[in-house]
């Protein structure tokens, strides 16, 4: 099954709709491009994508392999009971899926039929951002799109059920969430619009660390200049995000390593 340190998988692209290829190679790509920007944790973490015309299915990531390594054929398709319907043949590997990536990602596809896409991390940055009390600050343009940012305070590893409804009260029916001592979430309509936001809180989070390793005040922003540049970048108030990055981010991974797409 591997060769030349390539895990060797069949295609699984006549074995689903058009419509789920498509969500497939979209995905596997968001895998490349988290790994890329460096927000993944080896093979910890996970992305999900709802299957378009199959309620309640969704694809996640093979618990094993590293997002460098994953391609549109190495999903798992699940249903948001954790059953697996469908997975390639990884031969004695036999990969599964990571239960708390299931918690996670079913509570938000079950509660939340509009997102798409789901992406959780664990960069260094967000990280130290999630174990500061202050949380993230509105320091900067960009992270001033996060000024009203969700919290999820630490219950230990996301493995019980019963966590489902307090992590979707405090979601709720936003866009990007702290996970206290843990990481951050993004959710979107699309698979480009959950990377946008994900990539963009990381750049607040390290625009953050950076100013205060500089043991400098703050320059302080008017609370009402705050609340009009929040607007500004709220879905209601201009196009959805990720429609014209993602064919770009595209391209940039096609001449990179377009393998994301077998």
């Amino acid at each position: 099954m591997t060769e030349n340190g390539i895990l060797k998988i069949e295609s699984m692209k006549n074995r689903c709709s058009e419509e789920e290829w498509q969500a497939r190679v979209d995905l596997a790509a968001c895998y490349r491009l988290v790994n890329i920007y460096g927000m993944s944790d080896m093979m910890a973490n996970h992305v999900s994508c709802s299957v378009p015309g199959e309620e309640s299915a969704f694809l996640i990531n093979a618990y094993g392999m590293m997002y460098e390594e994953i391609t549109a054929s190495s999903l798992i398709k699940i249903d948001i009971h954790g059953n697996i319907l469908d997975k390639p043949n990884f031969g004695e590997l036999n990969y599964g899926i990571n239960k708390a990536g299931y918690v996670i990602h079913s509570a938000i596809h079950e509660a939340r039929p509009e997102v798409r896409c789901v992406i959780h991390t664990h960069s260094w940055a967000s990280m130290a951002v999630s174990s500061l009390e202050c949380g993230l600050l509105p320091l900067t343009q960009t992270a001033m799109r996060f000024l009203k940012i969700a919290y999820h305070d630490y219950q230990g590893v996301v493995l019980d059920n019963e966590e489902k409804a307090s992590l979707l009260k405090d979601l709720g029916q936003g866009e990007a969430l702290i996970l206290r001592n843990h990481g951050a979430l993004t959710v979107g309509k699309s698979v480009g619009e959950a990377f946008n936001w994900m990539h963009r809180l990381e750049l607040a989070c390290h625009s953050q660390l950076a100013a205060m390793a500089c043991n400098s005040p703050f320059v302080k922003v008017a609370p009402e200049v705050l609340e009009e540049t929040w607007n500004n970048y709220q879905p209601s108030t201009r196009r959805p995000y990720g429609l014209m990055e993602w064919p770009a981010l595209l391209r940039k991974l096609d001449r990179l390593d377009p393998s994301y797409k077998t």
